[in-house]
């Protein structure tokens, strides 16, 4: 079965570890001749801002050459860094004016159709340089999974999602931690793809 991946990754720097673990996701998947649509929003030059006229159902030009790129995925996944308790701005326009592409300001449902996120997983792979107790202690990764994930899903009708965090990644994040991670990644896109394999609806922390 040919699943597509729609991978939207969201960082400055071109050789962070937030674009390796976008990188080998896409690898991982290719690997098993499924299809990537790759969405470096930083190196794109993606406009996150949103318009008067998106707000009221009409998305733009650059919205519409968007869903051209990213639609028909089985799969999307958002890689991005945790900073000061949340996603890059970038991405959450990308949220606003990509997947929200044809709301009403006020309503719940799109104006026409669906969107592009019903019926369809949503894959998140973040990090930080701040450990995992430390964020917990604080609220942020509980915060950021009810905000991108949890009220993704109830909003845009999502079938089901998958967030794994890797902590502790800096300049000094030793060489071998690194790897050990992007192998973690490999085994996270294996889990995404046998949903498609064996079916059920999972949410993993």
């Amino acid at each position: 079965m040919t699943i597509k991946h729609a991978i939207i990754a969201c960082h400055p720097d071109e050789d962070s570890f937030v674009l390796s673990m976008a990188r080998r996701y896409a690898q991982t998947v290719e690997g098993r001749l499924q299809k990537v649509a790759w969405r470096d929003l930083y190196r794109i030059g993606f406009d996150p801002v949103l318009k008067a006229t998106e707000r009221q159902g009409s998305p733009g030009a650059d919205v519409s050459a968007e869903l051209a790129q990213i639609g028909e995925a089985d799969v999307f996944v958002l890689v991005y860094p945790i900073w000061f308790g949340g996603p890059p701005a970038m991405l959450k326009g990308y949220v606003d004016r990509v997947f929200g592409a044809g709301r009403l300001l006020g309503s719940e449902k799109p104006e026409q159709g669906q969107g592009v996120l019903a019926g369809k997983r949503l894959v998140t792979l973040t990090s930080s340089g701040s450990m995992r107790p430390w964020l917990e202690e604080r609220g942020v990764l509980t915060s950021v999974q009810n905000l991108f994930d949890r009220y993704l899903a109830e909003v845009f009708g999502l079938a089901g999602t998958d967030r794994y965090h890797f902590d502790g990644i800096g300049q000094e994040a030793p060489e071998q931690e690194i790897r050990a991670h992007l192998t973690q990644v490999e085994r996270a896109a294996r889990e995404v793809m046998s949903h498609f394999v064996f079916g059920g609806v999972r949410t993993t922390g």
